[in-house]
């Protein structure tokens, strides 16, 4: 048999593991990300009034407890059940009137907005997605007119990622962070908010690569540890022209929390209607 074998090809970054956005009120974030959107605590890590970690299949959000920062785009997930999902944001609402929070039903999705202004788009499983039934699929940025080549080029030169351009009205990056798993960078007209600070985390296969030719532009922000180090703006790799910024928080394939199995329950158990068995998530992700 002939097997297109590039079809495997993942390219460096191997994984987006967590989108990190601050929030002002746990309270609030628990009603909404683990009683509405049907997600899980971590139990084991963040777990304090500090901080807290959000399971989403293999990958989080993290939430740390400052001043409301807010991502500029929409996060795309993938749930199990949106007939389930809208039933819960029905429940959650009235918790959450005094806030930003909003929910749509639109043709096969589901749009929900955070109680301070964060964008999540839930999709179904469908096969755009792999055979995941839980994860966070793609983060879709807005960014500037024209940026969308330079982005690909960024990603492609610098960083050693699988990245395309896709036209259209709005041209958008494509930037493969994993297994059906992705960057988005969609090109608007719009006049963006100023950056607050909320930033993604990856790990990539190739770790001193993409750090050399970002030191070499001046480019990393904080050498976080053996493991880490962070950058901000991506730039036209030829010129040096920013095109956008957005922190990267980049870990090796060699950091201690790479590929620690998360915990994601069965947001359909409850104390009235148990099922023996069934506490723990059960599908694919």
């Amino acid at each position: 048999m002939n097997f297109d074998r590039a079809r495997q090809d993942l390219g460096n970054i191997a994984l987006l593991e967590h989108v990190n956005v601050t929030i002002p009120d746990q309270r609030l974030a628990t009603i909404f990300y683990v009683s509405g959107l049907g997600l899980t605590r971590d139990p084991y890590l963040m777990t304090g009034v500090d901080n807290m970690w959000v399971n989403v299949g293999r990958s989080q959000f993290h939430l740390p407890s400052r001043g409301a920062q807010v991502l500029r785009g929409h996060v795309g997930i993938v749930l199990p059940d949106l007939a389930a999902l809208g039933h819960r944001l029905e429940k959650v609402a009235p918790l959450l009137a005094e806030t930003r929070f909003s929910w749509a039903r639109r043709e096969g999705i589901i749009d929900a907005t955070c109680p301070w202004g964060n964008r999540y788009r839930c999709h179904a499983p469908a096969p755009e997605f792999g055979d995941t039934e839980l994860a966070i699929a793609y983060v879709e940025f807005n960014v500037p007119r024209g940026t969308a080549p330079g982005i690909v080029r960024f990603y492609e030169d610098i960083m050693g990622a699988h990245a395309r351009l896709e036209a259209g009205a709005s041209q958008t990056a494509f930037v493969a962070t994993g297994a059906e798993q992705y960057l988005r960078f969609r090109e608007t007209d719009h006049a963006l908010p100023a950056y607050d600070g909320h930033h993604v985390q990856v790990y990539v296969a190739d770790f001193s690569g993409p750090h050399r030719r970002l030191a070499e532009r001046g480019l990393i922000t904080e050498e976080s540890s053996e493991h880490q180090y962070r950058f901000r703006d991506i730039v036209e790799p030829g010129d040096g022209r920013a095109l956008f910024t957005i922190e990267h928080e980049v870990r090796s394939l060699t950091h201690p929390l790479y590929a620690r199995p998360l915990v994601n329950r069965n947001p359909a158990q409850s104390n009235r209607e148990y099922v023996r068995g069934h506490d723990a998530f059960r599908g694919t992700y």
